[in-house]
Parts: C-alpha cells; sequence; structure tokens
C-alpha cells in the first residue's frame, strides 16, 4: 500500500481502538496488571503498630518526634507485545486476515498500556525475529507500532516460538508484561515459556480462524500450507475427515492451553469472528480478582 493508503488505514485502526481500549482500561486493564512493587510516597506520624523498621530516622532526629514513611504501589508497567508474523497470519475466512486481526489486537492493548502511563515495545517474529522495537510511552510511539505490524514483510514464513520467546526473556531484564499474540503453530518451546512465565508476567493469546476449526462441506479441494507451501487434495464431503480435523484444532488448543497453565502464564483463545473486546474485558476482570487476591 502506497503512504497515503498506510496513513488513512493506521488511523482508521487508532480510531476504533482507541474507543475501545478506553473501555477496557476502565473495565478492568489497570487493576489486572500489578505495579513493579512499591515507592516511597510520603511520610507521617509513627502510630502504635507501625513497623519499626519504617521509621524514617532523618524525619525523627530533625523534628524530635518519631516519623514513618509511606509507601504507594509503582503503577508503571512495561509492556511487550510479542507478534506472530509467520505465513499461517495471512489467512481469513471472514471480513480479516488474523494479520489484521492481531494488528487491531496489538494496538488495543498497546492504547490501554499507555493510558496507564505504561511503556510499550514490541517483537515480530516467525522462524527469525523480524523486528524489536524497544518499550516507550506516547501516541507517535504506538502509531509507530500499529504502522510496523501492518506493513512487515517477514523474512521468514514458519514459526519459532523457541527462538523468539528466548530472545525476549534474554533481552528483558526487568519485570514485564509480555502478550504473545500466536496460532501457536509450533512445537518444542515448553521450556522456553517456562523460563520466560518465571520472570515475566506472561499471557498467551491464541488467535484462530473458524475455517481452521469447522471444515465446510463442499466437495474436493486443493489445499495448502501457509508454511511450508505443501499443496494436498482433500475431500470435504467425508464426514469423519471434518470430525478430525474439528478435534485436531481442539487438541491443539486444549495442549497449547495447559501448557501455558503448566508454565504459570495465562492464556485466552479468540477467533477472528468474534468481538475481541468482550474477551478481553472478560479476561482483565478475572485477572483482577485474581491479583485482588493474591
Amino acid at each position: 500500500m502506497d503512504a497515503n493508503e498506510l496513513l488513512k488505514k493506521v488511523r482508521r485502526i487508532e480510531i476504533k481502538t482507541k474507543g475501545l481500549s478506553s473501555h477496557l482500561f476502565s473495565g478492568g486493564y489497570q487493576s489486572a496488571f500489578k505495579g513493579k512493587g512499591m515507592s516511597f510516597s510520603d511520610v507521617r506520624s509513627y502510630q502504635p503498630g507501625d513497623d519499626v523498621r519504617t521509621i524514617d530516622w532523618n524525619v525523627t532526629a530533625r523534628t524530635g518526634e518519631p516519623f514513618v514513611k509511606v509507601f504507594e504501589e509503582e503503577r508503571e508497567n512495561t509492556v511487550m507485545l510479542v507478534v506472530d508474523v509467520s505465513g499461517s497470519a495471512v489467512f481469513g475466512s471472514h471480513a480479516q486476515f488474523k494479520a489484521e486481526y492481531l494488528t487491531e489486537l496489538c494496538a488495543v492493548l498497546a492504547f490501554s498500556a499507555i493510558d496507564n502511563n505504561d511503556k510499550v515495545g514490541v517483537m515480530l517474529f516467525s522462524d527469525q525475529i523480524e523486528l524489536y522495537i524497544p518499550p516507550k510511552k506516547g501516541r507517535q510511539h504506538i502509531l509507530r507500532i500499529i504502522r510496523e505490524v501492518l506493513t512487515i514483510q517477514p523474512v521468514g514464513r514458519k514459526t519459532d516460538m523457541n527462538k523468539a520467546l528466548r530472545y525476549i526473556h534474554n533481552g528483558l531484564k526487568k519485570r514485564c508484561v509480555c502478550f504473545v499474540l500466536s496460532d501457536f503453530l509450533a512445537d518444542g518451546y515448553e521450556e522456553s515459556l517456562r523460563v520466560l512465565a518465571r520472570q515475566h508476567d506472561c499471557i498467551g493469546i491464541h488467535c484462530w480462524d473458524p475455517l481452521e476449526r469447522d471444515l465446510p462441506d463442499v466437495g474436493v479441494l486443493r489445499v495448502a500450507d501457509t508454511e511450508t507451501g505443501e499443496q494436498i487434495w482433500v475431500d470435504t464431503t467425508s464426514a469423519r475427515l471434518r470430525w478430525q480435523y474439528g478435534y485436531s484444532f481442539e487438541q491443539h488448543r486444549a495442549n497449547t492451553q495447559q501448557m501455558f497453565r503448566k508454565a504459570g502464564a495465562d492464556f485466552l483463545s479468540i477467533g477472528t469472528h468474534e468481538v475481541y473486546t468482550r474477551a478481553l474485558l472478560q479476561f482483565f476482570t478475572r485477572r483482577s480478582k485474581v491479583v485482588a487476591h493474591g
């Protein structure tokens, strides 16, 4: 797409997702993620029962009366969007390709984050690390992220989750909120996920198209693997084939969810035919309750 078309598309996504992000922010984003810890806020007079370790000895010495330090939770987070841009993202049976749906998900999460004064970064990956943008704040930074996700021309076609998760783990030294957005059509990344989730607050967002779950009865079709290019003929009139197709999808989704939970990470599955704000709101609400009782 040319520059004018790109600007219009970025602007449309900004207008759509900025309003949705405000709704999400008021609906639970802020309370769904803990801040980095406690920071000094003020001092007050010592009261019976206060922890003596919080006494501010400098103020106490200066005033002649005991004062304690008051701390408050530091709300600012760093949010990393780890986005799969492999060949399977260029697929869609509805109004949007998975890649376009992922772009909107990234935008609404990013705008929710900056509404919370969080820094946001992005890493795009296939079987290569395609692009890394360090975390920063501000609207212009978010618009750059949207542009890059929209226009990326990946070198790789396949998916290497192992390489992506290791790259993020090695590159981010401080704890962050890490959203991994993918269809997770990959193997052998269990250990990398476990290591990443041990250091960071990790959330997997499984993005899928209905045609990947429900094979229509439309006769004999030639289908191609978007990552390998391999083509085969399938007879969609076979009820058994259609059942096996759907069963394989559900098994993959269940296994991926179990892997994330076993690693101590969260998992959310969203189809491109679904309204993602509803799914995100429900997710943030559940997270808020866990944080409140954690």
